[in-house]
C-alpha cells in the first residue's frame, strides 16, 4: 500500500467517523421523541480504492411489527369507543347498589305504593306514591335524553374523523413530495419519512390501512378492503353530511341519517365493513347499532309501564284515550308510536307535586269527578296489581318472555351492564395486545447506553485515524528530507 492510499484511507475513516458522530447524536437527542426511529450509516468497504464507503442514512424499522403495531392501535381505538358508549348508557339506567337507578325508582315506587295502600286516608302517602312516580318518569326521560347526547356525540366525532382524515391525507400526499424533491437532491429523508409514518399511524387509526411502496420512496394508501385513500397523488374524496341534532326517529336505514361516500361510491359502514376495524366504524356502529337498540330497550320499558297504569281495567274511570298516571308527553299514549316514548314519558299533571297535585285521584280514580271514600283500597291494590302483572314482550335486549314491571327493569339493567362489561374485557385485552407489541417496537428504538458505547468506538477509531494520518505526515516529511 502506498502512502497515499494510506492517506485516503485515513480519510475517509476520519470521515466516516464524523458522520457516525452525526448520526449517533441526532439518536440521543432524539431518545425521547415519539415516532422517531433509530438510525444508522451504512459503511462499506471502498474495495480497491481502500478506505471506507459512506452510504445513507438507515432507518431501523421492523415492516412486520411495525404493521402489527398499527393494527393493535386501531383495534384498541375501535374497542374504546364502543367501551366509552356502553359504560355512559350503564351510568344513564344505572348500576347494582346504585340509589338512583331506574330499577331502584322501580322499588321504591313499589313500596310507596305499598304504603298508600296500608293507609289510603294518609294525604302524605299520596304525595309520595306520585313523587315517587315522578321521579321514575324523570330518570327513564333522563336515560333517554343522556342516550340522545351520546348518539349525537358520535355523529360530531365522525364528522371530526372524516376532517381529521382528509387533513391527515392531504399532508401525507405533500411529505410524499418533499421525500421526492430530497431524494433527487441526494438529501437525507430519514426525518421526513418519520413525520410520514407519524401521518400514517393517525390515519390507521381512524381506518386500517395497508401501505405499498412506490417508485421513489413514495407510499400509497388502501383500506384493508382496497378502498383507495391516496396513489399517486390521487387523494379519496369523502362525502358526508353531517346531522345537527339526531332524534331517536332518525336513523340511517330510513335515510334521515348521512351514510359515507369515497370517491362518489357509498360505503359499508358497519363495524366489520369495508373501513372496520378503527374508530370511525365504531363511531358509526354507536350511532346506527348500539344507540339504535339501547333506545329500542328504553322504548319497550316506558311503553310497558305507561300500559300498566293506562288501561280502563284497571282505573275504571279512564276512557279508551285517556292518560293514565304515566303520559305521551302529558296525553294518550298510542302503543303504535312507541319509538321516542321514553324520551316523552311524564306523570300526569293531574297528580304531579309540581302540577294540580290532587294525589287523591290514585285512590279515587284519575278521571274522578269528586273524593270518594278514603279508606277505599280498591283502586291502589288495582295499581299494585297492574305492576306485578306479568306482560309478554320480545325484545332483543329485554328478553322475551313474561315479565313484570320491576323485572323489565332488571333486565333493562342487567342487559347494559353485561354489554358494559363485555365492552371493557375488549378494551382490557386489545389494550394489553397493543402495549405489549408497542413495548416490542419501543425495545428497537433509542437505546442511550448502547449509543454512548457506539459514540466512544467512534471516538477512538478518530483517534486512530488521526494517529494514521499524523504517521503518515511524518514519513512523507522525512522523504523530503532526504
Amino acid at each position: 500500500m502506498s502512502l497515499s492510499t494510506a492517506l485516503n484511507s485515513a480519510m475517509s475513516g476520519l470521515s466516516a467517523a464524523g458522520r457516525s458522530t452525526s448520526v449517533v447524536s441526532d439518536n440521543l437527542a432524539n431518545a425521547l421523541t415519539e415516532g422517531y426511529y433509530r438510525r444508522t450509516l451504512d459503511l462499506s468497504s471502498a474495495g480497491q480504492t481502500g478506505g471506507v464507503k459512506i452510504g445513507g442514512v438507515y432507518r431501523n424499522v421492523d415492516p412486520a411489527l411495525q404493521k402489527s403495531v398499527r393494527s393493535a392501535e386501531a383495534n384498541y381505538a375501535a374497542t374504546t369507543v364502543t367501551s366509552d358508549f356502553y359504560n355512559g348508557i350503564s351510568d344513564l339506567v344505572g348500576t347494582v347498589n346504585d340509589p338512583y337507578s331506574i330499577s331502584q325508582r322501580f322499588t321504591d315506587l313499589e313500596s310507596s305504593l305499598i304504603e298508600a295502600t296500608s293507609l289510603p286516608d294518609s294525604d302524605a302517602r299520596l304525595n309520595d306514591f306520585a313523587m315517587q312516580a315522578e321521579e321514575l318518569a324523570t330518570s327513564i326521560k333522563e336515560a333517554a335524553d343522556g342516550l340522545s347526547l351520546l348518539r349525537n356525540k358520535a355523529e360530531d366525532s365522525i364528522a371530526s374523523l372524516i376532517t381529521g382524515l382528509e387533513q391527515n391525507l392531504n399532508n401525507l400526499n405533500d411529505m410524499n413530495k418533499k421525500i421526492l424533491a430530497a431524494e433527487i437532491q441526494g438529501l437525507d429523508t430519514s426525518g421526513l419519512e418519520d413525520q410520514r409514518d407519524t401521518l400514517i399511524d393517525k390515519i390507521n387509526e381512524v381506518i386500517p390501512t395497508q401501505i405499498y411502496t412506490r417508485d421513489n420512496n413514495q407510499v400509497a394508501l388502501y383500506t384493508n378492503a382496497g378502498i383507495k385513500l391516496l396513489d399517486g397523488g390521487s387523494i379519496a374524496e369523502f362525502t358526508f353530511n353531517e346531522t345537527g341534532t339526531i332524534t331517536p326517529y332518525m336513523t340511517l336505514d330510513n335515510g334521515q341519517l348521512s351514510g359515507l361516500e369515497i370517491d362518489g361510491r357509498a360505503i359499508d359502514t358497519s363495524i366489520n365493513g369495508k373501513i372496520g376495524g378503527g374508530s370511525l366504524a365504531a363511531q358509526f356502529y354507536v350511532r346506527d347499532v348500539a344507540a339504535v337498540a339501547a333506545q329500542e330497550d328504553l322504548d319497550t320499558m316506558a311503553s310497558d309501564l305507561i300500559l300498566r297504569f293506562q288501561d280502563p281495567t284497571v282505573d275504571p274511570t279512564l276512557g279508551a284515550t285517556d292518560a293514565g298516571i304515566f303520559t305521551d308527553n302529558g296525553g294518550f299514549f298510542d302503543s303504535a308510536d312507541e319509538l321516542g316514548i321514553s324520551n316523552r314519558i311524564k306523570i300526569n299533571s293531574t297528580i304531579a307535586m309540581s302540577g294540580d297535585a290532587e294525589t287523591w285521584r290514585l285512590r279515587d280514580g284519575m278521571n274522578a269527578a269528586t273524593q270518594g271514600n278514603k279508606g277505599d283500597t280498591t283502586l291502589l291494590n288495582a295499581f299494585g296489581d297492574a305492576l306485578e302483572k306479568s306482560n309478554t314482550l320480545d325484545s332483543p335486549g329485554l328478553g322475551t318472555g313474561n315479565f313484570t314491571a320491576y323485572s323489565v327493569a332488571s333486565n333493562l339493567m342487567t342487559s347494559f351492564t353485561q354489554q358494559f362489561t363485555w365492552s371493557e374485557q375488549e378494551l382490557t385485552f386489545s389494550s394489553s395486545i397493543y402495549s405489549d407489541i408497542r413495548a416490542r417496537e419501543l425495545e428497537q428504538g433509542v437505546d442511550t447506553d448502547s449509543e454512548l458505547q457506539t459514540l466512544m468506538m467512534i471516538e477512538t477509531i478518530y483517534a486512530a485515524n488521526a494517529r494514521m494520518i499524523q504517521a503518515i505526515d511524518e514519513m512523507m516529511d522525512e522523504l523530503m528530507r532526504l
